[in-house]
């Protein structure tokens, strides 16, 4: 299963294939889903949690992309790089125009790669 290219980001606004546009994402292979910060309690300080890595974890991911948004004001929380790195898989993290370009290049390759996108800040 390809994970769903990125068709257009700008800023408060994504467009993936198969999907409805959003503001954010969680993107796997074979699919993806608007990303509720709520579910974990994500903000952008601390940043992105242990249990938002974990559902990429449980899609089948080999790699990670974590969009930091526009400005890179998403942070990542040491508990959810913990996960990632004791799972084993290759994590990338970037201002959001720069994670996409290089999660469409993974996606493109036949990657398992998943990914956290947010479009503002």
């Amino acid at each position: 299963m390809r994970s769903p290219l990125i068709t257009r980001v700008s800023w408060g606004e994504m467009e993936v294939e198969g999907l409805a546009a959003g503001k954010d994402f969680v993107l796997f292979p074979g699919g993806g889903e608007a990303w509720d910060w709520n579910v974990h309690g994500t903000r952008h300080e601390p940043g992105i949690q242990a249990g938002d890595v974990r559902e990429l974890l449980g899609r089948g991911c080999a790699v990670v992309v974590l969009s930091q948004g526009m400005e890179q004001r998403l942070k990542t929380t040491p508990e959810a790089l913990r996960v990632l790195r004791e799972a084993g898989v290759v994590v990338h993290a970037d201002e959001t125009r720069a994670a996409v370009a290089l999660y469409n290049r993974l996606a493109g390759d036949g990657e398992a790669v998943g990914g956290l996108f947010h479009s503002t800040c």
